[in-house]
This record gives C-alpha cells, sequence and structure tokens, in this order.
C-alpha cells in the first residue's frame, strides 16, 4: 500500500469516528418530562407533549351538562375553548384537592388537540435518561397499563410516566 493511500484510509477512519461521535452528540442523552401529583401519585408527561403548566381560578371553568365525570367542562385559553379533564378521575385514581377554588391544569397538546389536565400539583421539569423508564410494575392497576409509557423508580416512589397519545384515546374522551 503506498503512502497516500495509508493517508487516506486514516482520514477515512478518523471522518467516520468524527461522524459517529457528531451523531451521539446530537442524540438526547436525557428525556424531560413535566412531574406533577395526583392525590399522592407521582406521574410524569414528556415535556415535548405539554403546552404549558397554569393555576387558573375554579370559576373560569364553564361546566358542561350531561357529561362523565373525569369532564370538568370548558376553558378559554389565549382565545382558545379547551375541555378541562381530571386527569385523576380519567385513570381511576383516588384524588383529594386540598384547595377547590384554585386548579392546577397541565395543557397536553398533541398534534392539533389541546387539552387541559386538572393534576393535584405541579412540582417541575425532571431529566432522565431514556433507559431509566421501565416497564410497569405488576402492582400497578390494569386500567392505568394503557396509559402509560413505563415507570421510574426514584427514591423509593414509582413515578408514572404517561403517554399523551393514550390519554387523548381514553374511552371518557370519545364523546368530544
Amino acid at each position: 500500500m503506498s503512502n497516500l493511500s495509508l493517508a487516506q484510509s486514516s482520514h477515512l477512519a478518523q471522518t467516520s469516528a468524527g461522524a459517529a461521535l457528531a451523531t451521539q452528540a446530537l442524540s438526547p442523552l436525557t428525556d424531560s418530562y413535566l412531574r406533577f401529583t395526583l392525590g399522592t401519585q407521582v406521574a410524569l408527561l414528556p415535556t415535548r407533549q405539554v403546552q404549558e403548566a397554569i393555576a387558573t381560578p375554579a370559576a373560569r371553568i364553564t361546566p358542561m351538562p350531561n357529561m362523565p365525570p373525569a369532564l370538568l367542562g370548558l376553558i378559554n385559553r389565549r382565545s382558545r375553548v379547551l375541555w378541562v379533564v381530571d386527569l385523576a378521575l380519567l385513570l381511576g385514581l383516588p384524588t383529594a384537592y386540598p384547595n377547590s377554588q384554585q386548579y392546577n391544569l397541565v395543557l397536553l397538546q398533541v398534534g392539533t388537540v389541546t387539552l387541559g389536565l386538572r393534576v393535584s400539583d405541579i412540582e417541575g421539569i425532571l431529566s432522565l435518561p431514556p433507559q431509566q423508564m421501565q416497564a410497569a410494575p405488576t402492582h400497578v392497576p390494569p386500567g392505568l397499563v394503557p396509559f402509560l409509557r413505563g415507570c421510574v423508580l426514584q427514591d423509593g416512589a414509582v413515578l408514572l410516566g404517561l403517554d399523551g397519545e393514550a390519554l387523548l384515546r381514553a374511552p371518557a374522551l370519545q364523546a368530544l
């Protein structure tokens, strides 16, 4: 092999290694989630599915008659009318809201659909490596499993990783 072809081969190997490192650098090392509570249960939603998190007076939500209990009503947000759903009721989880005059809402956005989700408390943003999201443990209620991306074990607690697209397919929301 000539010196020129060795140099070209070495350059090609360096270029390939550099491209692999660049690809690795561009891929996210962590996924970002909004962390919130539903009663005593901590849950997560991918931040790419969250438009915003707000606190709003309960009086701003207009109840609609003849709707399932999980559907709280409608809210006008930035000139858009959105449905508001009690996420804990939708998932069949027990809840207790200490302040019923103020609602904490997570505005879920999947594609062109936006839905207000009432939650107990909004705790902040959590970054996790993708491999930390694991399959749901056996003690998770079976009715909850279709709405999960997985679960995260953190400080002895199970955090529910919810799937926004699956939430929009919930039977109670199909009437909308």
